[in-house]
Parts: structure tokens; C-alpha cells; sequence
């Protein structure tokens, strides 16, 4: 049987087959746990049943028709994950149990009261805490009444109340955890879609802010451009000197996005760090350690090295280089230390790629420095401080499945300490069914008491690492504990042998594991015979181990799955993030990046050569207006959303360009409130409408108005231009070329199910007009 260090989900990337096979393994394993645990309690009861003496085969019938339904109940229905318990079906079968548990009463007394566990623990996964602790509480005071009815001593009766309440909790901590492992594997993939999806929103925010409307405006004043280069070539040059200045702009703010989202990677400076040196004849000595990390940390480290490793390659005479990475006491330090001509001013170059980064590195609480050492060798050094956990990348990182809040975090750590002190409470209450001398009992009391606190300390730790020379220390421990007591107390003895065969295989490989538990069960029965058990008390004993190990073993190995999936999640979350970030930052670059240095060029170009060869400019400036529409285009590839645009900042805007190019404007808004989906959809009509009246070559009026009609509202923009250079009856607009505008504005409109038109009417005038439900 796999331990839980084996069962673990590592982060690896989405999709792949080791991140699906590996929690199915383990809910495989828990329904078999669940299994062996439940079907074995419900045949101690059966057995002591069908072994009493003078039972005929009627009532052994019986007593199988009573256990089969209850116990079917349990394992096909409560303790199956995909079975939804929020529902009144639940609530119905809860009640068919709870009769079915409680009528073997009437037959057998308290034979098979242990059925009346598994109805009690089911009630506390159907309702919410109040009201399930309260039905778990009334079904327990059901079982108790029964066992204090019917037990022949107070002792018998106290211990048989305890072991039920244990096995209760335990019917309810096993289910749960089940159930929870399987929604934890299930959601993380809607988690990282999720930490992807915001990504991909703020994405678009920076989009929007940063390049959309700058590069509208390159637009729409590179068509005014166009115009005036007939009319007023002084006002043209100064349009096309702010299109340079916006371009410029525009593509220092792409270059500060893609800086801010791309990461870089420690591990991959470090090896083209060892190629670039490598390839200058220097010798180098690699020593990185691997530390877990926060991405803007490991960021800034490779930050660090790369510009550690360009000054190096500034040095005359290096021959020897070393570069190091160490974690201690809370904080990382880098060191890259080299044996060129040592200078007692840091070179020019050095100084100033090193204020960048050594300001970063003051700024998340570090220190920078670089110099000759007291060897005379060069060093530079960075260290900064590591936060006691990696922090999430988004907001979707930082929220947890709703079952597994803080809440119930806590809930389920009180609920087994619990458990496992009635797990010692009914060994002590053997103990005092088997011997009355003072003594004896202390001793036991004291030793059961170190087993349960050893146990909940330590073993039952979600963040403990078990496979450790201290976990293999405190085992052995747990076994003097349990064993070398035998020696003094003889017949009179009551330990917990289980919890040292559950723990066994928790902390030893599987082999081991399974062989210490097997051996564990040998020999109590060794012992058992040596001090007079029958074989029906043998195999109780067998039984019992068997059982209770399984439990054990189940319930902290099932919440350390809980813990390690949480944090195997946010680990996925944060690769698909990372991913998602650096796709971003290198289209956002690649994309946009040579589109906006053409039109800064091309800007000053056009500027150049307007007084020698208008027809050139003319040329240029429209291919200035190409780069800016496919610019505009690249935009929307990389991003999926917009943010809400402003109907009324949009119209100031068209009637500020329509009048600069001479064009009289006259705007009618009558639209009272609309949806922000509805104004912003408008807002691009009226924006890509604007660049459109602009082509037109002899614009003299142009007429935008927005009215209610019917059960929306219609957007038109007319004008006294052609198009074409000829009429044509109005006619819904045709899709041509992906990604133009007349494109995009029909299939925005008609995404809001309305109707996008555009056309010359019989007068000569051009219009363009879009309706859209409201």
C-alpha cells in the first residue's frame, strides 16, 4: 500500500496523466479503507451474533437481513464522493438507516448497536454543523440507552459508550475526507482556469489603458493627416508630430507591461549564465540551491544574475568565475564572484545596469552590493528576505474551496483529537475491567497518556515530514510505548498496538510498513494465547488491530491528501498564471513592439518628405494607417475583454476630430440609460464610424445621433461623402477581411442580437447605422 508521500499530486503542467492518475490511486485506496474499516465493524456485531449459542438459522437469517441494508446503505450511497448529500433523497435514506439500525433492538438487544454508529456519523455529513451535531448527539443517546439497557456492568456499558462514540466519529471523519480529496482534485482546474481568467482580465485593463486608446488616436489622427495634406501641410506636420510623440509613448508603455508581466527563470539564467561564460574562456562553478520561492523573488534573482553576469564579461583578465545560491535562516543570498582586474570605482557600465536592480532589490527589503573583497577578488552580492510562505500569484490563489476554509480546517483537527482520546479513554476503561490494582492503572494511565499526546503532536501533523530520521526515532518510541509495559503489567495488560500499526505504515516504506503490521498483529496474538485467549478472542484481537490500523492510518493519511492537494492546487494555479503571464508579455512584445517602431518611424519619415513628395508621404501615411489597424487588431488578439467604455467620452472625442478636419459636426444624444454592455458597444460603433466619415474624401457635414426606437436603441452616423466614389442602395454591411473594423463592429452588434447596417442613400449621404436591443 502506497504511503502518503508516494500518493502525493506534484505540480506538474496541466492536462498531463500523472495529475489525473495519481488522486484517482488514492480515492481507490480511501473507498478501501472506507470498506475493510466498515464492513469489520458491522461483523463484530454480526459474529457475536450468529456465535450465540442456541441461535438457529432463522434468526442467523435475520440478523444478516438486518446488517446487509444498513451497511449498503453506507458504503453505495454516504460514503460514494459523486453522490450528492444536500439533497432530500439524502436526508430520506439517513432515515431509512437510522430505522433499519435501530430495529435489531427488538431481536438481538444491543448485539448490533454498532449499525447505529454509521446513521449517527452520516447525519453529521447531511447537515450543517448546528443541526448535525444535534441529530448525531440524539442517535448517540439512542445507542447509549441501548448499551446501558443491556450491558451486564457499568463498566462493559461505559466502555461499549465510548468505543461507539469512537467509531462514530470515525464513520463521519473517513467519509468526509473522502468526499473532500475528490471536490479538491475536481476544482483545480476550475481554480487555475480561474486565477487565468483574472489574469487575462487585468490583461485587458492594462490593454485598454495603455495602447487602445493611444493607438485609436493614431488612427483617427492619421486619417485627419491624410486630409490635410491638401489642404495645410504646417497643421499636417504637427499632427504627424504628435502621432511620432503617442508612438513613442505607446512603445515605452509596451515594453514597461511586458517587463512587469514576464518571468524570468532562476534556473535558465543560470545555464545560459555557465554558456556565455563558458564561451569567454572562463571557468565556472555553478552552485544554486534549490529554494522554494515566490515568483517575484525568483524574478528579481535572475534579474540580478543576468546583469551579474553581463559586468563580469566587462572585466579583462577573468579566468575564474563562481556563482552561488543559498537559502539561510529566512533569507537567500546570491554571489557572483570573479577573479578580474579588481578596480577601486565600479565601472561606469556596472554602476548604472546595477542601480536598476539594487533599487528592486531595496524595495522587497533586501541589500546589494558589489566590490573587491579582502582576497581581491570582485564580489557582488544580493540578499533579500523570504516570506514564511510562497505568496499566490492572483486572487483566485488566496480562495479557498468552500470546504476546506479555516473553519472547517479546525473543525476536523478538534473532531480527531477527539477521536483519538476516546481511542485511549476505551483502552483505559479495559484496563480498569481487568484489574482493580492502583498501580497497574496509573502505569497505564501514564503510557496511554504519552501514546495519544505522541500521536496528536507529532504523527498527525499535516506539515510533518515523515519520512525523517526523527519520525523513525519517535516510532520506535511509540513501540517501547506500547510493548516494553507488557513486562510489568503481564495479563493485566491494555495498550494501543494499532495506532503503532497504522503509524507504521505512514512512516515506513510500504514493505516495511506492511511487514511492521503484520508482525504487530502476530504478536498480540502471540500474546493473547500465551495468556489464555481462546481463538475466538484471537481473531478478535486480529480483528480489532486490523481495524483500528486501518483507521488510523486512513484518517491522518486522508488529511495530509486534503493538505497536500490544497497546495498542489495553488502550486497549478500559479504555473498556469506563470504560463499565461509570459505568453502575454512576449506577444504584447512581439506583436506590438516592431508595429509601433515602424509608426514612429514611418512618422518621421512622412514629416520629412512632405515638402518634397506629397504623393510619397501620402503613400507612407497609409501605410501608417495599416500598421495601426493590424496594430489594433494584434490588441484584441491578445487579449479577450475590453473594460466599459464612455458613450458621451467617445462622442467628445469624435466631434473634436470631425472638427479639426474642417468637418461640421452636429450630435444628437437622446438615449436615457442603457446597459454598460449596450454603451460600450455603441462607444465602438461611434468610434470605428468616426474613422471610417474620415476616409471620405469630400466630408463637409457629418450628423451622429443616438434615439430610442422601439425596444432599443440606434446609433447613426451620416455624412455628405462617398463611398467609393459611388452611390449604392443601403444594404447590410458584407464580412470581408477578418479583423477590420466594419467586421468587428457587425459581430459586437450582433453578438447583442442587433443589426448592423451601412450604405449610401438615394440623397448621396452615407450612412451607418447599428441597432441594438435594450
Amino acid at each position: 500500500m502506497p504511503v502518503p508521500e508516494q500518493l502525493a499530486v506534484t505540480a506538474e503542467p496541466l492536462g498531463t496523466a500523472g495529475i489525473d492518475r495519481r488522486p484517482r490511486r488514492a480515492l481507490f485506496l480511501a473507498g478501501l479503507i472506507i470498506t475493510v474499516v466498515f464492513v469489520n465493524s458491522c461483523l463484530f456485531g454480526l459474529l457475536s451474533v450468529l456465535l450465540q449459542p442456541g441461535l438457529d438459522f432463522w434468526q442467523g437469517m435475520l440478523a444478516v437481513l438486518y446488517v446487509g441494508p444498513v451497511l449498503a446503505i453506507q458504503l453505495l450511497y454516504f460514503s460514494r464522493p459523486a453522490v450528492r448529500l444536500d439533497t432530500r433523497l439524502a436526508k430520506v435514506m439517513l432515515v431509512v438507516q437510522a430505522c433499519l439500525a435501530y430495529l435489531p433492538t427488538l431481536h438481538f438487544e444491543a448485539a448490533l448497536s454498532s449499525l447505529t454508529t454509521l446513521a449517527a456519523g452520516s447525519a453529521l455529513l447531511l447537515f450543517r454543523p448546528r443541526t448535525g451535531w444535534t441529530v448525531f448527539t440524539v442517535l448517540m443517546a439512542g445507542t447509549m440507552w441501548i448499551l446501558w439497557a443491556y450491558d451486564d456492568t457499568w463498566l462493559g456499558a461505559v466502555f461499549d459508550s465510548v468505543t461507539a462514540l469512537f467509531y462514530a466519529l470515525v464513520v463521519y471523519l473517513l467519509t468526509w475526507l473522502a468526499r473532500l480529496v475528490t471536490e479538491l482534485h475536481q476544482a483545480r482546474t476550475e481554480l487555475a482556469g480561474r486565477a487565468v481568467a483574472e489574469q487575462r482580465l487585468a490583461f485587458a485593463r492594462d490593454l485598454h489603458d495603455l495602447l487602445g486608446l493611444s493607438l485609436s488616436a493614431i488612427a483617427l489622427k492619421g486619417e485627419l493627416v491624410h486630409r490635410l495634406l491638401r489642404k495645410s501641410l504646417d497643421r499636417a506636420r504637427g499632427e504627424l508630430a504628435e502621432i511620432t510623440g503617442i508612438a513613442q509613448r505607446t512603445l515605452s508603455d509596451v515594453r514597461s507591461v511586458a517587463r512587469g508581466y514576464r518571468e524570468l527563470s532562476l534556473d535558465k539564467e543560470s545555464r545560459t549564465a555557465v554558456s556565455l561564460l563558458s564561451a569567454s574562456n572562463v571557468a565556472v562553478r555553478l552552485d544554486v540551491e534549490q529554494v522554494e520561492l515566490p515568483v517575484k523573488l525568483r524574478t528579481l534573482l535572475a534579474k540580478v544574475l543576468r546583469e551579474g553576469v553581463t559586468n563580469v564579461l566587462r572585466y579583462t583578465g577573468v579566468e575564474h568565475c563562481e556563482i552561488t545560491v543559498r537559502a539561510h535562516e529566512g533569507r537567500v543570498a546570491l554571489e557572483i564572484v570573479h577573479d578580474g582586474t579588481a578596480h577601486e570605482d565600479v565601472p561606469a557600465e556596472t554602476a548604472e545596469s546595477l542601480c536598476g536592480v539594487a533599487q528592486e532589490v531595496d524595495g522587497h527589503g533586501g541589500t546589494l552590493s558589489a566590490g573587491p573583497d579582502a582576497a581581491g577578488r570582485w564580489r557582488l552580492r544580493a540578499e533579500l528576505p523570504v516570506p514564511d510562505q510562497v505568496e499566490p500569484t492572483e486572487t483566485a490563489l488566496a480562495q479557498a474551496p468552500e470546504h476546506w476554509s479555516s473553519i472547517d480546517a479546525r473543525n476536523v483537527q478538534w473532531t480527531l483529537t477527539v477521536v483519538f482520546i476516546l481511542f485511549g479513554l476505551s483502552a483505559m476503561t479495559r484496563a480498569f475491567m481487568l484489574t482493580d490494582d492502583g498501580w497497574y492503572l496509573t502505569l497505564t494511565a501514564g503510557y496511554l497518556t504519552a501514546l495519544i499526546t505522541l500521536q496528536l503532536s507529532y504523527f498527525a501533523r499535516p506539515n510533518v515530514r515523515l519520512r525523517s530520521r526523527q519520525s523513525y526515532a519517535l516510532l520506535f518510541v511509540q513501540a517501547c510505548l506500547i510493548f516494553l509495559p507488557l513486562i510489568p503489567l503481564g495479563n493485566a495488560w491494555v495498550s494501543l498496538p494499532s495506532l503503532f500499526a497504522g503509524t507504521a505504515l505512514l512512516v515506513l516504506p510500504p514493505l516495511a510498513g506492511w511487514t511492521a503490521f503484520a508482525a504487530t498483529s502476530a504478536g498480540v496474538l502471540l500474546i493473547r494465547i500465551e495468556y489464555g485467549t481462546d481463538f475466538i478472542g484471537g481473531f478478535y484481537s486480529v480483528a480489532s488491530i486490523l481495524n483500528t490500523g486501518l483507521m488510523v492510518f486512513g484518517l491522518i493519511w486522508l488529511i495530509r491528501l486534503v493538505t497536500e492537494l490544497g497546495e498542489t492546487r495553488k502550486r497549478l494555479a500559479e504555473v498556469a498564471v506563470a504560463e499565461e503571464r509570459l505568453r502575454f508579455a512576449r506577444d504584447l512584445h512581439d506583436l506590438l513592439g516592431m508595429s509601433l517602431s515602424a509608426i514612429a518611424l514611418k512618422s518621421e519619415l512622412t514629416s520629412r518628405i512632405m515638402d518634397i513628395d506629397t504623393t510619397r508621404a501620402s503613400d507612407e501615411l497609409l501605410e501608417i494607417l495599416g500598421l495601426t489597424r493590424q496594430a489594433l487588431t494584434d490588441v484584441r488578439s491578445v487579449a479577450s475583454g475590453y473594460r466599459e467604455l464612455s458613450l458621451d467620452q467617445e462622442s467628445r472625442s469624435a466631434q473634436a476630430v470631425l472638427t479639426a478636419a474642417d468637418v461640421q459636426v452636429r450630435l444628437e444624444f437622446e438615449h436615457g440609460d442603457l446597459p454598460s454592455t449596450v454603451r460600450t458597444v455603441l462607444a465602438v460603433v461611434l468610434r470605428e464610424g468616426v474613422t471610417n466619415v474620415l476616409r471620405h474624401s469630400k466630408v463637409e457635414r457629418c450628423e451622429i445621433a443616438v434615439r430610442r426606437v422601439g425596444g432599443g436603441v440606434a446609433l447613426d452616423i451620416v455624412n455628405d461623402g462617398v463611398q467609393n466614389g459611388q452611390a449604392t442602395p443601403e444594404k447590410p454591411v458584407r464580412v470581408e477581411a477578418p479583423g477590420s473594423g466594419i467586421t468587428n463592429m457587425s459581430d459586437r452588434v450582433a453578438g447583442l442580437g442587433g443589426e448592423l447596417t451601412a450604405g449610401v442613400e438615394p440623397d448621396g449621404r452615407f450612412r451607418l447605422r447599428a441597432v441594438v436591443p435594450v
